[in-house]
């Protein structure tokens, strides 16, 4: 038997009266969490929630969404985790493809929610309001976990929907503890960390490498429910926050916006960058300005998160994603399926197998059978290896831009770019070219102050890639899409 609110539960026994959640309407200890939840899931049994019932979480970072999580893994439920900007058409499929007999939302997208709930043939979702308090049955004694096997699902969690409708990727009770306990033990998190969660937990990289992560340890969740650097400062500094999970987009804004106020940020001790490959210039300048290392991994909705981890501040390989975590394997392949040899010179798609490949995309066999190869997991990214087994990301597959029958790295150019005093934030994208097939054009967010022209890019990476890769086509935006996590939404801009 495993169930992964046993995190909560054995954390809640050994640290009752530490924190476990911290918001800004106060502190919930792990005595006070473990009892709230449990009356969640005698709610959910009472409404005909049991073993393998689907139950969809729309829910931003507030300390209903812990608690029903776990309340729905203590029924023996599954959890379907959804954006809370999702509109109603995006909201019925992901009900109707997973099977959702029941649905908690959020009052600030209720209505939303509800159009989303009548076109799946759902009954009204239950709305929280603050407080999860209306969706709870009193209990006096512990909520017997429910009986559920290591490799049976707990929670479906939908990709991003970058080509066709999102797919539910079924992830296991072993995968996620798994996926929580590994990354945590590489950089010694201790229960008297405090874990600043700002990505939103709907997704897979702050429900693992934060929620789940912090819970399994007895370290606190410092809650901010929407990421600006105001924010987020003000809550390091208030909290004591001593571990901080972001993608480079925050970063980013946090360096910029540090620069100008002042925070006392002297209690982290580790930052973890992930959801995409962070700019060398970036991570020397935040590490150079906060004093605190930041280690990159890399993994993805169908690996439960983690893939690969830098293995802790006084071993890590700084730009690398690092190297594979205990019990999962890495492989780089050519376009023939062939593994290629460590070196920079062998660019190829990351392949990954072990205990944290998904089991499979929700009702989609077929879907399934694509995504693996000989029992390995196609990621759709590329990179390479280096001769000690640290592995570096290069772009996306379907990112690549194919100039002229050259390949044209994105990231690649993007280094360079962030590396003018003017840019601010840049993304490089290929479009249609009826000469040489594909164009590659940067879109640029200045800097304050400066007033970069396209001639003065264009040059500048002229002087500085080959000739097939330097940008002949620039445009000045003001913002770059993002998505919910702070990723470069580069379809839109496409």
């Amino acid at each position: 038997m495993l169930n992964l609110a046993v995190i909560l539960r054995e954390s809640a026994e050994s640290r009752p009266d530490a924190p476990a959640v911290m918001h800004d309407g106060g502190t919930i200890t792990y005595a006070e969490l473990d009892a709230r939840s449990d009356a969640v899931a005698a709610a959910l049994t009472a409404r005909g929630i049991g073993p393998g019932v689907a139950v969809a979480l729309q829910l931003p970072n507030i300390p209903a969404f812990p608690t029903a999580f776990y309340g729905i893994l203590k029924a023996g439920g599954v959890v379907v985790p959804m954006n809370v900007l999702l509109r109603a058409p995006e909201i019925a499929h992901q009900l109707r493809d997973s099977g959702a007999k029941s649905f908690i939302t959020w009052a600030g997208v209720a209505a939303e929610a509800a159009k989303g709930a009548a076109e799946a043939g759902l009954p009204e979702p239950y709305v929280v309001d603050g407080s999860i308090d209306e969706l709870t049955v009193p209990v006096t004694e512990p909520f017997p976990l429910c009986s559920r096997e290591p490799g049976d699902t707990a929670a479906i969690v939908y990709t991003s929907g970058t080509t066709g409708l999102p797919k539910g990727a079924e992830l296991t009770h072993f995968q996620m503890y798994m996926n929580a306990d590994i990354p945590g033990r590489i950089f010694a998190i201790e229960p008297d960390d405090v874990v600043l969660t700002v990505l939103p937990l709907f997704h897979v990289y702050g429900m693992s490498s934060a929620m789940n992560l912090g819970i399994r340890f007895g370290a606190a969740l410092s809650l901010v429910p929407r990421f600006t650097p105001e924010k987020v400062l003000a809550t390091i500094e208030r909290d004591r926050a001593t571990i901080f999970d972001g993608v480079p987009t925050m970063f980013g804004a946090l360096l910029a916006h540090a620069g100008e106020h002042d925070y006392d940020t002297s209690s982290l001790r580790v930052c973890v960058s992930g959801g995409d490959a962070i700019p060398a210039h970036l991570l020397d300048a935040f590490e150079e300005r906060f004093g605190v290392p930041i280690l990159e991994g890399y993994g993805m909705t169908e690996t439960a998160s983690t893939i690969t981890f830098n293995p802790g501040p006084d071993d890590r390989r700084a730009y690398s994603v690092g190297k594979p975590v205990w019990g999962v394997q890495v492989q780089v392949w050519d376009a023939a399926g062939r593994r290629l040899p460590p070196g920079r010179e062998h660019i190829g798609e990351l392949v990954t197998r072990g205990y944290n490949a998904m089991r499979g995309y929700h009702g989609q066999p077929a879907a399934t059978a694509e995504a693996y190869d000989r029992g390995w997991l196609r990621t759709g990214d590329l990179g390479y290896a280096d001769e000690d087994g640290f592995l570096y990301i290069v772009d996306r597959k379907k990112e690549l831009i194919i100039r002229g029958g050259y390949n044209v790295y994105p990231r690649e150019v993007e280094e360079v770019l962030y590396r003018h005093p003017g840019v601010l934030e840049a993304a490089v994208v290929g479009v249609p070219d009826e000469r040489l097939g594909q164009e590659v054009k940067a879109i640029i967010v200045r800097r304050p102050g400066h007033t970069p022209s396209e001639r003065e890019i264009v040059d500048y990476c002229r002087d500085r890639v080959a000739a097939y890769k330097y940008p002949r086509l620039v445009e000045f935006r003001d913002v770059l899409p993002l998505s919910s996590t702070g990723k470069v939404l580069k379809k839109d801009l496409a």
